[in-house]
């Protein structure tokens, strides 16, 4: 089996629609695809109702949080939307979003890039709107050469001269809250020093200590020693280790399926969640 556990679609980050995203993995030899978007469940229906035959869906988020001032992901599987403390944490990140864009454009006018809230708007389109989007209207205007490249100090990465801050869960809350909805919960790309700063180790021992179930191992922004570090540290904490793509569609150069996580995590992921279960594909016509 091939499996990716996280991707995203066009409901936050990503540019391949919800059911362009299923036929993509499934074209690309993928069993199991989790669509991971950012604080936001809006792109499962239609993921599910597109999902080819032989693909299974596992539903789930990409949770915005930060501790110690520092910013992370982490990955919620098969939990129940509809769990009301979740859905409003989720609300508050969301309805955060556009005002911290706005701010963003501001900063960046203010550095004399002569980006628009339109221009912004028109990238994101229906998606949840983020940096990425702010990112790459750089590109169009030639600012930067890539979306990686606006996450630097210089523009856009944490604390940099053309960041704002958004409304943000803590990690524990967030364990919590996505326990209490029958979730599984996984770190995202833990130790990715190339965005910013990361947690110390000591944190994510706290964390597992606080029932985070993996962390997030292969990963296009860890390098080989980075990976075996992770290893390590999730053997001694007893963490279970995914691998995925974090794929964004045409915005990163990674590929669905590029990284993938052992059939037996999978089994043991989908054991552990109770607020929804895996979506067997049965020949989707979504379009």
């Amino acid at each position: 089996m091939r499996i990716d556990l996280h991707t995203h679609s066009t409901a936050s980050d990503g540019t391949d629609t919800p059911a362009e995203l299923v036929r993509n993995a499934a074209a690309a030899g993928l069993d199991v695809i989790a669509l991971t978007d950012h604080d936001t469940t809006r792109g499962h229906a239609e993921a599910t109702a597109a999902l080819p035959a032989g693909l299974t869906l596992v539903t789930g988020a990409e949770l915005s949080c930060r501790v110690d001032g520092i910013g992370l992901h982490m990955l919620a599987y098969l939990f129940d939307p509809e769990e009301p403390e979740l859905a409003r944490e989720r609300e508050l990140v969301r309805d955060d979003r556009v005002p911290r864009a706005r701010g963003m454009v501001a900063k960046l006018q203010e550095l004399g890039v002569p980006v628009t809230w339109e221009q912004v708007a028109r990238i994101a389109g229906d998606g949840s709107v983020g940096r990425p989007h702010v990112a790459e209207a750089m590109v169009e205007l030639g600012v930067v050469g890539s979306v990686s490249d606006a996450f630097v100090p210089e523009w856009l990465a944490d604390g940099g001269r053309a960041y704002v801050g958004k409304h943000e869960l803590d990690p524990f809350d967030a364990i919590r809250l996505v326990k209490a909805a029958g979730g599984v919960t996984v770190f995202a790309h833990p130790l990715a020093v190339k965005r910013g700063r990361v947690v110390p180790e000591a944190v994510i021992a706290e964390l597992a200590s606080a029932g985070l179930d993996g962390i997030e191992v292969d990963h296009t922004d860890h390098d080989a020693p980075t990976r075996a570090r992770l290893r390590g540290l999730a053997a001694e904490l007893g963490l279970l280790t995914t691998g995925s793509s974090d794929y964004h569609g045409d915005r990163k150069a990674v590929r669905l399926g590029e990284y993938t996580t052992d059939p037996e995590i999978y089994g043991e992921i989908t054991r552990r969640a109770t607020g929804a279960f895996p979506v067997p594909g049965a020949g989707g016509t979504g379009r």
